[in-house]
């Protein structure tokens, strides 16, 4: 209970907008209710109903029977909060702003939610992780919009939560607002790394596992669709992706640095009243697209956006030939490296990038030749209307520091947030360290094995700040302070834009009881994170320890305000307090704080002997 709190690591012009904004609002709308299910991280050939024979999704398979699947539908980019903006408002990157995990979506882009509620509708939102903060914008619109991630024992942040969780959540939500119209999203997050337990005794390797979070993601999704039952015939119901997952194609693990359709390629199912039953689809289709196609289902006048009503394709009509977009600004923001983007015209893939590739994906679905070189006129021709249309990234775009350190614990945002912004290099040429670094953020390697794979990154990179920040807790965590604080200090020497290095940092010195160096270190983290509980927490702790009790109160009762459910900073202050001899005032915090604590929860005892001891004679 008295251990330090250590965080660990934790568009575009191609536009169909005009043809959108003089669309005929539905007389008489069959369709009431709208419910959004996405699942982060699915492939869409790792679904029954696209295919794949060991496929355990009985929901997804029933609701694909029951409706439309479109077997060519394609994200705006593989990044969880960037995929998600464009599908709840309809717009390619540039058009929302939030063109990578952490960066805000322009508040004034309208988004489904808002259309909807302002048409009369209950919205609510539920969702599995912190890509998906209501800081980010996608609050939007939404009347209730349900974040909350449970606080750890430990007292550091969670960035995600089981999928039963949020259901659990949506399903009271749903109980009360079956009287009116609604929309209703819900967002889980098994499929993503790591998946499962990797220290499972099965030893299942990445993809079984993988699976089996698909088919655990699925059943949630069947809790779901089972309450609405008695509301199906007016309720029309979306399931969909925000990006794929590789492993291992064209080098990837992971997603979000390569733009090829392993990681873009989503499941999109549709079902409902105005949807026919068993229809495939194989108009090529992207995410944009839902948003002005459900508000025509629902008959509500739909805003200016870059998709299209797919409603023809649902009676037979072929779509209109049109450009599809796509983009990565991963390797620019993450790495340094050159950003991706890229169209999809016709049978052709085009990929912008220093060294251009060009695909046939009619007859190269999977990407595997890139004929660049025999097609020169086709790929010139989408390189110019490429750069010609699509928007750059502003140059003041940035992630907040606490932002970036959480997204690091979900294996995002691994650079130093300061790239150079006409970076030439091709993130071809890095994907065997790209792929390191994926296996070491995924999650999927512990212990002796993710030491030695960290170090093979130095070896090759010896300043890289995210392996060294990350050997430094390997080490922390098996009592090597010695060697842990060298790696955590060239970390901080790299400028990271967050505190985890100095926590790592101090904690190395508190170990030692150089309680004044672990303070200083300390105040350090505070300016570069000045409103990071956990910081601030960590600096009270060190105080009180160091023999200043005094001293410790003011920044662990400022912890408290920013973060009340911050357990390891009530504990603390109220040691300050006994130490402080201010016994009444220890006894109050200590109680309050055992309120807190989960019945089970270890440290229950360890609380209820200092409340003892500070109401003794």
């Amino acid at each position: 209970m008295r251990a330090l709190i250590v965080v660990v690591l934790s568009v575009t012009a191609i536009s169909c907008r005009a043809a959108q904004s003089n669309a005929p609002e539905s007389a008489t709308p069959s369709a009431q209710n709208l419910v959004i299910i996405t699942i982060d991280t699915l492939r869409a050939d790792r679904v029954g109903a696209y295919g794949y024979q060991p496929a355990r999704t009985p929901t997804l398979d029933a609701l694909a029977g029951e409706g439309a699947i479109f077997s060519h539908a394609y994200a705006t980019a593989p990044i969880t909060l960037t995929s998600h903006a464009s599908l709840l408002t309809g717009r390619y990157p540039a058009g929302h702003g939030a063109r990578h995990n952490g960066m805000r979506i322009d508040p004034q882009t309208p988004t489904l939610a808002g259309k909807l509620a302002d048409a009369g509708f209950a919205t609510g939102a539920f969702i599995a992780a912190f890509p998906l903060d209501r800081r980010f914008g996608l609050i939007k619109g939404f009347q209730t919009y349900g974040d909350r991630m449970p606080p750890s024992r430990s007292g550091r942040a969670v960035n995600e939560r089981p999928g039963r969780e949020v259901v659990d959540e949506a399903l009271a939500w749903l109980a009360s607002h079956r009287d009116r119209r609604f929309f209703l999203w819900v967002h889980l997050f098994e499929p993503h790394a790591p998946y499962g337990d990797p220290s499972d005794p099965r030893h299942l390797p990445a993809q079984a596992r993988y699976d089996e979070e698909v088919a655990e993601a699925d059943r949630q999704a069947g809790r779901l669709v089972a309450a609405l039952q008695p509301i199906r015939s007016s309720t029309l119901i979306v399931a969909a992706a925000d990006h794929g997952e590789a492993f291992g194609e064209h080098g990837e693990i992971g997603h979000s640095i390569f733009v090829y359709d392993t990681t873009l390629r989503v499941p999109l199912i549709l079902t409902g009243p105005g949807v026919p039953s068993a229809r495939t689809i194989d108009d090529r289709v992207a995410l944009i697209d839902v948003a002005p196609t459900v508000m025509h289902l629902l008959g509500v006048v739909p805003y200016d956006a870059d998709g299209i009503d797919m409603g023809p394709a649902l009676t037979g009509t072929r779509l209109p030939e049109r450009v599809l977009y796509a983009e990565s600004f991963a390797p620019l923001l993450d790495f340094g490296w050159s950003a991706l983007r890229t169209i999809r015209s016709s049978q052709w893939k085009y990929i912008e990038a220093p060294r251009p590739e060009l695909y046939n994906i009619t007859d190269d679905p999977n990407e595997d030749h890139d004929v660049t070189g025999k097609e020169k006129i086709v790929a010139a021709q989408l390189g110019d209307r490429l750069s010609r249309q699509a928007t750059p990234l502003q140059t003041n775009a940035r992630i907040e520091p606490e932002a970036r350190a959480r997204l690091q614990a979900l294996g995002y945002a691994n650079g130093s947030g300061a790239p150079t912004m006409n970076s030439h290099v091709d993130p071809k040429d890095r994907k065997e360290e790209a792929a390191r670094l994926a296996r070491v953020t995924a999650g999927e390697l512990s212990g002796p094995e993710l030491e030695r794979a960290l170090r093979s990154i130095l070896a090759s990179d010896p300043e890289n700040p995210q392996a060294n920040l990350r050997l430094g807790y390997v080490l922390l965590d098996s009592n090597r302070c010695q060697d842990a604080a060298r790696h955590f200090q060239s970390a901080i020497a790299s400028h990271l834009p967050s505190a985890d290095a100095h926590l790592g940092l101090a904690a190395c010195e508190l170990s030692e009881r150089r309680f004044d160096a672990a303070a200083a270190t300390l105040r350090q983290a505070e300016r570069i994170e000045p409103g990071n509980p956990v910081v601030t927490a960590n600096l009270g702790i060190v105080l009180s320890d160091g023999g200043n009790p005094g001293d410790a109160l003011e920044p662990l009762q400022r912890a408290l305000t920013i973060d009340p459910d911050l357990n390891q900073a009530r504990f603390s202050l109220a040691i300050a307090f006994a130490r402080l001899g201010r016994r009444t005032e220890a006894a109050t915090t200590a109680e309050e704080l055992l309120r807190r604590l989960p019945p089970d929860a270890p440290q229950r005892r360890e609380v209820e002997r200092l409340i003892r001891a500070t109401k003794s004679d």
